[in-house]
Parts: structure tokens; sequence; C-alpha cells
């Protein structure tokens, strides 16, 4: 759905504006499956800004989204309703009666997990210095832990 925010608000879903590349239009479906796998979310909508042919998600985290039709307009609201209806007949038919059928995305299992988000951190490589005699008045040094990186990922396999 296109957006043209300088509309008044019942026309700001572009229903016969310009249509966008096949190539935008797939890199923008690609961009929308990665992010919500990765958040575990099975319905969201993603809005993205395109400045210079560059697809740039600026809200993402719609998982209860305003699909109104006085919001989105009847075309759009009518395929909200028919494709999350459908979906959900899919999960209902899917259920499997005693075990956990919630989707969890990479996100919060690594962050239930307490691990990073992507790739691994390594403790620094440091040379051993030679064992010094401990005496029994010798107070320990206190040591400095290596700090966690976590990155963000930019993509996750389909």
């Amino acid at each position: 759905m296109q957006y043209e925010p300088r509309n008044p608000h019942h026309l700001r879903y572009v229903i016969d504006g310009p249509k966008p590349s096949e190539k935008l239009l797939k890199t923008i479906e690609e961009y929308t499956l990665k992010l919500n796998k990765y958040l575990g979310y099975d319905f969201n909508t993603v809005e993205f800004a395109v400045r210079n042919g560059v697809p740039i998600a600026i809200d993402f985290c719609n998982p209860a989204p305003d699909a109104g039709e006085e919001s989105v307009g009847a075309e759009n609201f009518e395929w909200v309703v028919e494709t999350a209806a459908t979906y959900a007949i899919e999960k209902a038919k899917a259920q499997k009666f005693g075990q956990d059928n919630l989707t969890w995305g990479e996100y919060v299992k690594t962050s239930a997990a307490g691990t990073p988000l992507t790739g691994k951190t390594a403790a620094p490589k440091t040379k051993a210095a030679p064992a010094a005699k401990a005496s029994a008045t010798a107070k320990p040094k206190a040591t400095k832990a290596p700090a966690k990186t976590v990155k963000k990922a930019a993509t996750t396999k389909k």
C-alpha cells in the first residue's frame, strides 16, 4: 500500500498512484519477511520510506496494526480481512495440542538465552604472564571482565 502523508487522512493510502518497480517491491518484500521472521511476528505491518530508490524500514513493530477501512481504504481493507482470516484458519489447523505453538523469533530466542544477536563474542587473547608466588598477605587483584559485543542482525535465513 502506498502512503502519502500530505494527503487528508482518509486519502493517505493511495490506490491509483504510480506503481513502484518490481525490483523495489521484491526488495521490500524480502526485507519485510526477514524482519518479521527475526522478530517472530506472524502478523505485522511494516512501513518503509523510499529515498533514492532505497527502502528504509521506519515502522516495523505493528503486530496489531491499524487496518480499519477508514484508514486503509476499502480495497486494502478487504485484502487485510481476507488474508488475516485465511492465515488464522491455517494456523488453527496447524495447532499441535500439548505443544508450544508460539513463533519465537531469533531476537527473543537470543535475548532469553543471553547470547549475542549475531556472531560470537570471544574473550580477548592475552599473553599469560609468568605465575607469581602468592603470599599469605597478598590480596587478589581485581580483573576487568571483557565487554560484551552485541550486533543487530541485518539478515536472517528464510
